[in-house]
């Protein structure tokens, strides 16, 4: 895949870091193009990256295997239906990180007939550690499959999801997720500092335990009830802790956010048209 054309449509942030990440793993700077109507925009990738830059969709799409879709939602409609002609000519893998839009609708604004993978990654994929959850329609070959997943793949970990419908709960979990991490961590500094802790303390604190955790998380193999056992000792401060959150409601808190992010996944796709 290293010189296999790939057309960005959208050069922001997350385009930046997929196009950083697969330059990272050799692909070619060359094979690949990026549009991207804001010209300061345009000129940055150019210079970072060295990649190839056009103003039009369809310039940047013109003999290229791979589209990424990477529009806001709200303007992905009227991108996909300019573009419906030469991707109806080409037929095109399509790759798309708009959350709440369906494989359906957007092969409807391409005209039918297109393989499309719809992607939620979330924010760490700028730092290359991203979790993107990856569906694809009826028309996406294993190869294909295998082309998306190692796009994909720039910017952190993959897991293929059976069943669209299930995307909306990707979107709650992990595509929004890195919020629910931050208003812990915000809530811990604010709650360090009504201790009595000077400011710099409470963030390199609470920062450190967050990014400790989540390593004993991923390198430990241990189920997260596991190692919150282990810490708990009977009768201690952490099980005081513990207590306290739990009789505030912090499981139900937790699972009523969650799914108030996918029913407004839900919304998005229903009102996409």
């Amino acid at each position: 895949m290293h010189r296999h054309p790939i057309a960005f449509i959208g050069g922001g942030n997350m385009a930046r870091s997929l196009i950083g990440g697969l330059i990272a793993r050799g692909h070619a700077p060359d094979a690949l193009r990026v549009a991207e109507p804001v010209a300061a925009l345009r000129e940055a990738l150019s210079a970072d990256f060295g990649v190839r830059t056009r103003e039009t969709g369809a310039d940047a799409a013109e003999g290229a295997g791979t589209w990424l879709l990477a529009v806001k939602p709200q303007v992905m409609r009227s991108v996909c239906e300019s573009l419906a002609p030469l991707a109806q000519a080409q037929r095109p893998l399509l790759v798309s990180i708009a959350a709440g839009i369906t494989t359906e609708q957007i092969d409807r604004w391409l005209g039918g007939g297109q393989a499309v993978v719809r992607s939620m990654p979330n924010t760490p994929a700028l730092l290359g550690a991203g979790a993107t959850g990856l569906y694809a329609n009826a028309r996406v070959t294993p190869e294909q499959r295998q082309a998306a997943e190692t796009l994909m793949q720039a910017a952190g970990i993959t897991a293929w999801i059976p069943d669209e419908a299930l995307m909306d709960a990707v979107t709650a979990v992990s595509g929004s997720g890195p919020a629910y991490a931050f208003l812990l961590a915000e809530a811990m500094q604010d709650a360090a500092q009504a201790q009595g802790l000077a400011p710099e303390t409470a963030r390199a604190l609470v920062l450190q335990t967050i990014l400790g955790a989540a390593r004993m998380l991923s390198e430990s193999g241990e189920p997260a009830a596991v190692l919150r056992q282990r810490v708990t000792s009977p009768g201690g401060t952490t099980q005081a802790a513990i207590e306290s959150f739990e009789a505030g409601g912090f499981r139900r808190l937790v699972d009523q956010a969650i799914e108030a992010a996918t029913r407004r996944g839900r919304e998005l796709a229903a009102g996409g048209g």
